[in-house]
């Protein structure tokens, strides 16, 4: 498990400690995400609505999670969009906040959330998404809690128009760049090997000694390089991090980095790699190096690839808005 995740589900089936409710100051139910949720938890989520005398906006309330599959829903109201002058971005954070240290409070290990006020509120999805996950992922870097972004469907889920133009414009430059090593293009390369060059190679260059191998196979093993693991934990120690700093940058669960600590030879997944390169920072020729030790490399044949190489080329190592990016593509998340 990684502590933040951006899914695809139906928030009411969501087998989690709290679900968030995106709720209106009555909290007496509504449309939307606030209306699924009270039909699935029963009357009796509304009866003990009525006895907690309504929210302000930018703050929360918790109940029972009654005939839901949760513990605890919490009710948070957003604001409704009017211009962004009014206040908005702040009552907004604030819900995220509230929300998350009640869920703590209350002793819950795993929290869902909808995307507060991006519906009838019509908060824009692109700058509601952005301040979802800041406000989560700030939270996370100083407490243990898994938290889920629950997308319904695709129109509930926007980065900026901006950013998802640039990466596809990347993607597709480089897809490009990657594909036209064609036929004719590498006769040529080989005709650029000349005669005289063949006659070189053949004739001139002085013939290495041969030398009987004395090495046996437990000596080649034992001059085997350093493991990712090894190269993890001294790049860390070089950078000052400490492994908290380092799993919570990566979006990586304490108790996998704990089994990579452990374990020299310990095989991780292509993302995991990644998502450790992203917290330490690395630029992209030690990113490969990083992945070759785990046995990966980067290819310009896969969209997830080219996504991280984007943003290490422009010194963007916020794992949580990389992850934002990777869904929005349809990709894999880093992290575990």
């Amino acid at each position: 498990m990684m502590p933040l995740h951006i899914i695809r589900n139906d928030i009411t089936r969501m087998k989690v400690d709290a679900i968030v409710n995106a709720a209106n100051s009555s909290l007496l139910g509504g449309g939307g995400v606030d209306g699924c949720i009270h039909q699935a938890a029963g009357p009796e989520l509304l009866a003990e609505c009525k006895t907690l005398g309504g929210c302000e906006t930018g703050s929360a309330k918790i109940t029972k999670g009654y005939k839901l599959p949760c513990k605890y829903v919490i009710h948070a109201v957003g604001p409704r969009w009017r211009n962004g002058k009014h206040g908005e971005r702040e009552k907004l954070v604030s819900c995220y906040r509230v929300s998350l240290e009640l869920a703590k409070e209350y002793g819950c290990e795993t929290v869902a959330f909808p995307l507060i006020s991006s519906g009838i509120y019509g908060y824009p999805k692109d700058q509601a998404l952005k301040i979802a996950v800041n406000t989560i992922s700030d939270f996370l870097l100083e407490n243990d809690m898994t938290v889920y972004i629950v997308i319904f469907d695709r129109k509930a889920y926007q980065i900026s128009e901006e950013l998802f133009s640039d990466i596809a414009a990347y993607i597709d430059d480089t897809y490009v760049a990657a594909h036209t090593d064609s036929r004719v293009s590498r006769l040529h390369r080989m005709q650029t090997l000349t005669l005289r060059d063949a006659d070189e190679i053949l004739y001139d260059a002085p013939l290495a000694p041969r030398v009987a191998s004395t090495k046996t196979l437990n000596d080649a093993l034992s001059q085997i390089d350093e493991s990712f693991s090894e190269m993890l934990l001294r790049k860390s120690d070089e950078k000052g991090m400490t492994d908290a700093q380092c799993y919570k940058k990566a979006n990586i669960d304490r108790k996998l980095f704990s089994k990579i600590r452990s374990d020299r030879l310990y095989k991780p997944s292509k993302p995991t790699v990644l998502a450790f390169a992203i917290a330490l920072e690395l630029p992209l020729d030690e990113t490969k190096d990083m992945l070759m030790k785990a046995g990966f490399a980067l290819s310009h044949s896969n969209k997830f690839d080219i996504i991280i190489e984007y943003f290490i080329e422009r010194g963007n190592y916020n794992v949580f808005e990389i992850n934002e990016a990777l869904f929005a593509f349809d990709q894999n998340l880093l992290g575990a």
